[in-house]
């Protein structure tokens, strides 16, 4: 019998010493750390700017002008604009023909976040290759691009391009990526309607934290405002209707006044790293992640459980994981998409979770500022709980007029900034909670790192 060492790719006699791969046990936890962000949004396209957008508390959200939306019910969007980004500058036009919009986003995203880390290893670099693992996520396909596709077939066979299939497959920003840098460690995507992004998160972590790569390059993407997409959720009644003249206040997370989510676009890239492989290279880090939380509602298709039990497994899965007490978070960036049920569902967790301490946490969800980007909404929300974390700021959740009556007393960090100040002899800890049609949830746990 034979062993076949997954790392080095050589094999081993069970009898003989195992390979020094192996030196450290399968079933020991890794720490794992952040040492690289990357951002495309509608509050900025990189990491400094969007920080300093969100902190300032402005709405980017707007008109949706063209004429296909006007005899829609929703027709405000958060989009990224051709001034801030023009991806036919990013990449040419052979290039485009193999990509949807949301892979461009994706591979801009990480070109800042592995530039930030410092981690672009020669292909020669064999052993640095086969430990970088991708896992990048996308919610929902480009309908645009169906629909598009579906009018050219109707003139002819030749008229469907040869990329279509690859370009509306979920997984092919993971595989441009994986393709245009070399790494051939674990290529996983995740396809987890708006909890995409988290999850892609959380999954990159376990493959680090036990041994499956030292390096993984993870997050979401999506690129998906269209007439289609828009009428789709607003046959839901799932998108807010009542802003079509005020856009910018249009996303109101937890506002009683809140009538439904405003769709956005973007992608955000972490690159996550085993804590010894990032300090024998004297990388920057920029956060840990502790912990991380899976678990289903099993209740409805669209709606979260009345009692907010998916949410609370799972934050407290999370918890368990990260070997944590409720009374160790200082701040939750909530999922809140600006909908009547989600919003005081997920308020309602919360309070039942942290029963003797949601008097003292800051809650609050950005969602105000750059709308929902469902399958890129829980990295870029990720992105900037890491930020709060690392820099003592508590991201403000803006549009928030009049709390509803069952969310009162709560600290929803309304309308601007506030600092977070770290209690003597503890680090800042976070948790980010992301969930999905379908009853998926997912919770992430963040902290300033401390050696």
């Amino acid at each position: 019998m034979i062993l076949l060492c997954s790392r080095c790719i050589k094999v081993y006699p069970v009898a003989i010493v195992r390979c020094k791969c192996f030196s450290t046990s399968a079933a020991a936890k890794r720490r794992v750390v952040i040492t690289g962000l990357g951002v495309v949004s509608p509050v900025g396209c990189s990491v400094s700017k969007a920080w300093t957008s969100i902190l300032s508390g402005v709405s980017s959200v707007g008109r949706l002008t063209d004429a296909a939306y006007e005899k829609l019910p929703c027709r405000v969007a958060a989009q990224i604009s051709r001034d801030e980004l023009d991806v036919e500058k990013e990449f040419g036009k052979s290039e485009l023909k193999t990509m949807a919009r949301a892979t461009t986003f994706a591979l801009i995203a990480a070109k800042e976040a592995l530039g930030m880390a410092r981690w672009t290893p020669p292909e020669e670099d064999v052993e640095a290759c086969q430990q970088t693992g991708v896992a990048i996520g996308m919610g929902m396909v480009d309908l645009t691009d169906v629909c598009e596709t579906n009018e050219a077939l109707k003139k002819g066979y030749n008229r469907v391009s040869p990329f279509f299939v690859p370009r509306i497959l979920p997984n092919m920003p993971a595989g441009q990526l994986s393709i245009k840098y070399g790494f051939r460690g674990p290529n996983h995507s995740v396809s987890t309607a708006c909890a995409t992004g988290a999850h892609s998160i959380g999954d990159a972590f376990r493959f680090v934290q036990r041994g499956d790569a030292d390096v993984m390059v993870c997050g979401g993407a999506e690129a998906c405002i269209s007439p289609l997409g828009i009428a789709g959720f607003c046959r839901l009644r799932a998108l807010s209707t009542s802003f079509n003249e005020d856009p910018q206040r249009s996303s109101r997370p937890f506002d009683d006044a809140r009538d439904g989510f405003v769709m956005g676009e973007g992608s955000a890239i972490f690159v996550l790293e085993e804590l010894n492989h990032a300090k024998a290279r004297n990388a920057e880090i920029l956060g840990e992640i502790l912990g991380y939380g899976l678990s289903g509602d099993a209740s409805h298709l669209t709606a979260p459980r009345e009692d907010g039990t998916g949410a609370m497994l799972a934050m407290g899965r999370a918890l368990k994981d990260a070997n944590l007490k409720p009374t160790d978070i200082g701040y939750i960036n909530a999922h809140a998409t600006s909908t009547p049920i989600g919003d005081a569902i997920e308020a309602r967790s919360i309070r039942t979770l942290f029963t003797d301490s949601w008097k003292q946490l800051a809650v609050s969800s950005t969602k105000g500022a750059h709308g929902h980007l469902l399958g890129a909404a829980g990295n870029l929300e990720s992105l900037f709980t890491v930020l709060a974390c690392r820099e003592g700021k508590l991201p403000p959740t803006i549009n928030l007029e009049n709390v509803s009556a069952e969310m009162q007393g709560m600290n929803f960090v309304p309308n601007h900034a506030q600092d977070w100040l770290p209690v003597e002899g503890k680090r800042r800890i976070a948790l980010k909670n992301s969930f999905g049609f379908g009853g998926t949830n997912a919770a992430l746990c963040f902290a300033e790192y401390k050696e």
